[in-house]
């Protein structure tokens, strides 16, 4: 299984490839200017330097504390009130209206109304990714709870069980692969906002860095951000992706 898996990356790591050769040669060429898109093996001697001098380190711990707070609180919430939602009848009439008028609102548009009343500091950041996590999850939760197998819960209430051990042993567990497939969404959506949210406040972290090199014109430092970003981006889902599967391990033997 392992082996597959790892051959299985090779096409798009060999595409991957291509591409960037491709890139190189253009830029090589002339037919891209180096002040817009530097070559490849420039931004890769920033890239380098960054990373073994050190100089990530702090802007990357910067960014991820934004994103591993808000993405814990968001998923709380959104798990809670999915949960409430789709058990119960009256909470779903008494949220249902709130959650459809806030959920499609890009979320990115809070985040100035956030700075006039949180101020510039990291509670604004960490209320704006909180809250772009919360709605997807709270929909794939809601979803979860609601498609669980009646059966199930006939068999509880057989048995005798009250609503919350069946919510805790029936309803979660089975709503569990809706519920890790939101916060898998999510945690790219924690990400983005946290490094919009730095570049508006001008504060700390992979946002603000990669803005003020293209201020300062830092082309190849710039791009090599960009990359440190991406870099990011792969490692958290490669690592939730990890932990799903071990999670939801009984569905991949299904």
């Amino acid at each position: 299984m392992r082996r597959e898996r790892l051959l299985g990356l090779v096409p798009g790591l060999a595409f991957l490839a291509l591409l960037i050769a491709g890139l190189e040669w253009a830029v090589q060429a002339g037919l891209i200017r180096r002040a817009l898109m530097p070559p490849p093996s420039a931004i890769w001697e920033v890239l380098r330097d960054l990373l073994t001098s050190g100089e990530v380190i702090g802007p990357l711990v910067a960014t991820l504390r934004l994103v591993f707070i808000g993405f814990g609180i968001g998923s709380v919430v959104g798990i809670a009130l999915g949960t409430a939602m789709g058990w119960w009848g009256a909470a779903y009439r008494l949220l249902e209206p709130l959650v459809e008028m806030m959920r499609p609102i890009p979320k990115a548009a809070l985040v100035p109304p956030l700075m006039l009343f949180l101020g510039i500091g990291d509670t604004m950041k960490i209320t704006s990714v909180s809250l772009a996590v919360t709605f997807p999850i709270l929909v794939n939760t809601l979803q979860g709870v609601r498609g669980v197998d009646r059966v199930l819960l006939d068999s509880a209430r057989t048995h005798g069980w009250g609503t919350a051990r069946a919510l805790w042993y029936v309803v979660l567990p089975a709503a569990l692969p809706f519920i890790l497939a939101g916060m898998r969404t999510s945690l790219g959506l924690a990400l983005i906002i946290a490094v919009l949210s730095e570049m508006l406040t001008g504060q700390g972290g992979l946002g603000f860095l990669i803005l003020d090199m293209q201020r300062s014109f830092l082309i190849r430092q710039m791009y090599a951000w960009l990359v440190i970003l991406a870099l990011v981006g792969l490692a958290l889902n490669a690592l939730f992706a990890w932990a799903e599967a071990r999670a939801l391990h009984w569905q991949q033997r299904h």
